[in-house]
């Protein structure tokens, strides 16, 4: 048996800059982290020869990959041609939550599959690749961040060129300041589980026109802005650029927020949170907030109808965290 771990991201500033219809003319960056909750792949041969079994939220059973219906599932054992196995997935946190779990399950599953075939790649061909199969061959309308952040792993400033290449860029702070900032973020679950096609589609379009279009080039001063001061150390431009962010964000498309949310969050921020964001693309999962220690329990007391999940941050990216023995032919 072999075992993967890839990490979940949060997204601070830059999201909507890694869609091809931005980034081919202007080129993109987004600032963004991995946090200690994972996607987990395992593997092994199939007891029953010429069956292949994959296990998620279901169970498939087939004799010819082509047969699977999970897409992702599908085109990653076509591409490899691996067959004959049975692979299950589980995760820390539910599907379409903002967190980029789709794209941690593509690239932790080509770690998977590359590692079963006895086969190093570098984490940069894990985030191509995962961009490849959900952008181009399944044809999803998102963008390349959440495969580029899971692949590698930490606290990173990620920049989307023209010509399609990707340069990812470590934020470098004291010690110290990575413990601060962690320990000033909190997170909470809206309740809302939500699929993103529909919104990045809007955006999509929405981001070279007009107004919209300026307040993408603006987002993306303020990830360049926040990663300048963030290598200063100071940590506490995170909560104003993240709500100056947030107020620019809601304008690129319908469905981004509603009135729950903006109730919530104007509710944190008068209890003492200095900024946020909705994580992903919008209309539901994890409301993030910047809230210096000594306004926390009022925060937590405001949103007490939410679930608040902890979590810290990953620095190792997608891993290999158990080999077992290979079985004897």
């Amino acid at each position: 048996m072999i075992i993967t771990r890839t990490p979940l991201r949060v997204s601070f500033c830059g999201g909507g800059s890694d869609l091809p219809s931005f980034y081919e003319q202007h080129a993109g960056c987004v600032l963004s982290t991995t946090i200690d909750k994972y996607v987990y792949l395992s593997i092994h041969p199939s007891f029953q020869k010429g069956v292949t079994a994959v296990k998620y939220s279901q169970t498939e059973i087939v004799r010819q990959v082509s047969d699977i219906k999970h897409k992702i599932f599908r085109q990653c054992l076509s591409d490899l041609g691996v067959s004959g196995v049975e692979i299950a997935s589980i995760a820390d946190v539910p599907a379409g939550t903002g967190l980029g779990s789709s794209s941690a399950f593509t690239v932790g599953l080509l770690h998977l599959l590359y590692c079963y075939k006895g086969k190093f790649v570098s984490k940069e061909r894990l985030a191509r690749e995962a961009c490849a199969v959900e952008i181009e061959k399944l044809h999803e309308p998102i963008g390349k961040q959440d495969q580029y952040a899971s692949a590698y792993g930490g606290l990173n400033f990620i920049r989307f060129n023209p010509d399609g290449s990707v340069f990812v860029e470590p934020i470098i702070m004291e010690p110290a300041s990575y413990s601060r900032l962690s320990s000033r973020l909190m997170m909470f679950y809206t309740g809302e589980v939500r699929s993103a096609s529909a919104i990045l589609a809007e955006q999509g379009k929405n981001v070279t026109a007009g107004d919209k279009e300026k307040n993408q080039l603006k987002i993306c001063a303020l990830a360049k802005e926040l990663k300048a001061e963030l290598e200063r150390n100071n940590i506490d431009a995170m909560g104003e650029i993240l709500h100056e962010s947030w107020l620019l964000k809601r304008t690129l498309a319908t469905g981004i927020t509603n009135p729950d949310i903006d109730r919530w969050y104007e509710t944190a921020r008068q209890r003492g949170a200095v900024g946020g964001k909705l994580l992903g693309a919008g209309g539901g999962g994890f409301l993030l907030l910047y809230v210096p220690e000594k306004h926390q329990q009022r925060v937590r007391e405001g949103l007490a109808e939410l679930y608040e999940m902890e979590f810290g941050f990953d620095w190792q990216g997608s891993a290999v965290i158990y080999v077992g023995e290979k079985p004897k032919a």
